[in-house]
């Protein structure tokens, strides 16, 4: 099967002879046959007057070291068949020791080519030049939009646990016993009297919390609210019989031994 060949360069000129020359580098026999299609000044195009996918080889002879420029590497890409051949013919009066390969390489690589080698190759024009070098790269088989599966690495396969359904399960109300069964007993509403002994809890209902308030203000003991008692006889009879150290200042007439009842409204303010 005839292959299709397009040629490029950027010379206006460009013999025949030099286009078959190039693709012998890439193809044993048969050149005689083919017949390229050479695009001469190429590197005046942005685009290629070529359809997608349609051409087998493209060969491109150089004599500047500017071209191909980065748009044509896309054209490249997009003129040729998957699995294409690309061959990149540098000819041009520049020094032994100078490598101008690396960047030709690279815009390969970077247009999605494969296989990218370089060599050095005769030149195809009858011209004096230096030396010529050869770049040589394949585009992928895949088409755009392609898709294959990724090979997954062997997962390792966990132990399967193999459950009877007659096993004997433990019950969990056994483990526990009559005594976590028990209902907690609160203490009786009555049982926090004020004492002497015994202080009011933290969140106390009962009352005994705001009669120990009223007794820290009067700064009097628990037996002195429970059993009073007076040295001269008139701490009972009310604050206009009491003398200026009578810890009993301020409350209402008491009988002696009997305990002090204090008003609901003591510790409200006066003001």
């Amino acid at each position: 099967m005839q292959s299709s060949v397009l040629a490029l360069t950027d010379l206006a000129v460009l013999p025949i002879s030099a286009v078959l020359n190039a693709i012998k580098i890439i193809k044993n026999g048969g050149v005689e046959k083919i017949d390229p299609l050479v695009i001469t000044q190429a590197s005046l195009l942005g685009k290629l007057p070529v359809d997608l996918s349609s051409v087998d080889i493209i060969v491109f002879i150089c004599r500047s070291s500017e071209f191909p420029g980065d748009q044509l590497f896309g054209e490249i890409s997009r003129v040729l068949k998957p699995g294409g051949i690309v061959l990149l013919h540098q000819s041009s009066e520049f020094s032994a020791g100078e490598k101008i390969t690396s960047p030709l390489e690279r815009k390969l690589l970077v247009a999605g080519f494969l296989d990218v080698q370089a060599f050095p190759v005769k030149s195809v024009l009858q011209s004096n030049v230096v030396q010529s070098v050869g770049i040589k790269a394949r585009k992928p088989s895949w088409q755009l939009g392609s898709s294959f599966a990724l090979k997954k690495k062997p997962t390792k396969i966990l132990p399967k646990v193999q459950i009877d359904e007659d096993m004997d399960l433990i019950d969990e109300d056994s483990l526990l016993t009559e005594e976590d069964l028990k209902k907690p007993q609160l203490p009786p509403v009555g049982d926090c009297e004020v004492g002497s002994t015994r202080k009011a809890c933290k969140n106390c209902t009962c009352g005994r919390a705001e009669a120990e308030e009223k007794v820290q203000k009067l700064e009097l003991t628990m037996d002195q609210m429970n059993n009073p008692q007076s040295a001269c006889g008139s701490c009972g009879l009310g604050d206009a019989f009491r003398c200026g150290t009578c810890p009993y200042r301020g409350l209402a007439p008491f009988k002696l031994g009997e305990k002090v009842a204090l008003s609901g409204n003591f510790l409200a303010a006066d003001i």
